[in-house]
């Protein structure tokens, strides 16, 4: 049996990845393991998952860690780009097991950074061209600060393992797509 991959995409919110996560997933045949659409998806269906996690994501938070893993599990496949998983750091030692147990190997984490200020700009941009209700300001500011107190800790945690790859995520989506690529050696 061939062995697994995994690539995990880590920044803010807004700061581009599910856009390049999408291109690298359709270039090279991986799964794009987007938790966010796949709770959004449950959301717009009404899903028992979907009215559960409404208010949570409505709020800004953190949808807790046993539904996402669960969604994880049922997703895995052969060769997956996660983006926006893991989130924390009881997320990401989970991820590490599940990927150990289902023989998966991390080619790299790809950290995506852009300044605060670009990040808002670009939310308030794409919540007006898609209607996102999770995309107003107040929620914005609350989801990068929920990003800094739960995420960045991940930036340490994955740099002592040396699969941390910085990208600075500003330019057009061709010169970051670029960036990513040479990070990861593919």
């Amino acid at each position: 049996m061939r062995m697994g991959e995994a690539v995990i995409f880590l920044g803010p919110p807004g700061a581009g990845k599910g856009t390049q996560a999408a291109r690298l997933a359709e270039e090279l045949g991986f799964k794009k393991l987007s938790t966010g659409d796949i709770l959004r998806d449950h959301v717009a269906r009404g899903t028992p998952l979907g009215q559960e996690v409404k208010p949570i994501m409505d709020r800004g938070d953190l949808v807790p860690d046993e539904l996402i893993l669960a969604l994880i599990r049922e997703e895995l496949s052969e060769r997956v780009i996660f983006d926006g998983f893991p989130r924390t750091l009881a997320q990401a030692e989970a991820l590490d097991h599940l990927l150990q147990a289902t023989g998966t190997r991390l080619l790299g984490v790809v950290l995506v950074e852009v300044p605060e200020d670009e990040l808002i700009a670009r939310m308030l941009k794409r919540a007006e061209l898609e209607g996102r209700s999770d995309d107003n300001e107040e929620t914005i500011r609350h989801r990068l600060r929920v990003y800094r107190e739960k995420t960045e800790p991940l930036v340490q945690y994955y740099e002592k393992t040396g699969a941390l790859r910085r990208v600075d995520g500003l330019g057009t989506p061709d010169e970051v797509y670029a960036r990513i690529r040479a990070a990861l050696g593919i």
